[in-house]
């Protein structure tokens, strides 16, 4: 004859451990994955494929980043430059950076350091007569944010999808 108990704490324990684990399933199921899908204004339509924001150390790199929206660049009109992100963010760059939040990025973390910035020249964005400029910001190999923008002093900032 075998005699087992179970004490309360016991009981506690597997109960907190449950918790944990449907918590844990709860999170994985519903943690988003960035999937592009929107068309962009000039370009090619982004099929539900993940963009890559790795791997890119040169300007061609950048440039096939860009490709990724379907943004097509003027090879020769290529311009790189090394600076550095403030340690503190005025209106300005605050706002710049909620661009880049809505496209799931963010500059925050990235203050004080310094950054490669590739310039291009997009030759089929659509809906605007002037120069379009690509701009992607690369730490480490890694693309940690960019915009669209025209070169017109009251013209537009966007995000990579051109929105």
């Amino acid at each position: 004859m075998f005699v087992y108990s179970v004490r309360a704490s016991t009981i506690k324990f597997f109960g907190v451990i449950c918790v944990a684990l449907a918590a844990l399933v709860t999170l994985i199921a519903f943690v988003p994955t960035y999937v592009g899908g929107a068309e962009p204004t000039g370009g090619e339509s982004v099929t539900a494929k993940e963009i890559s924001y790795d791997r890119v150390k040169t300007a061609a790199d950048a440039q096939s980043f860009l490709s990724q929206f379907g943004w097509q660049v003027d090879e020769g009109a290529t311009k790189s430059t090394v600076l550095t992100i403030p340690g503190e963010f005025d209106k300005v760059l605050s706002g710049y950076n909620e661009i880049q939040k809505r496209q799931g990025l963010d500059l925050t973390r990235y203050k004080n350091r310094e950054v490669t910035r590739y310039t291009f020249t997009v030759t089929n964005y659509s809906g605007y007569e002037g120069t379009v400029y690509a701009n992607v910001l690369v730490y480490r190999n890694r693309v940690i944010g960019g915009d669209l923008c025209s070169a017109d002093v009251m013209g537009f900032v966007v995000g990579f999808e051109g929105k």
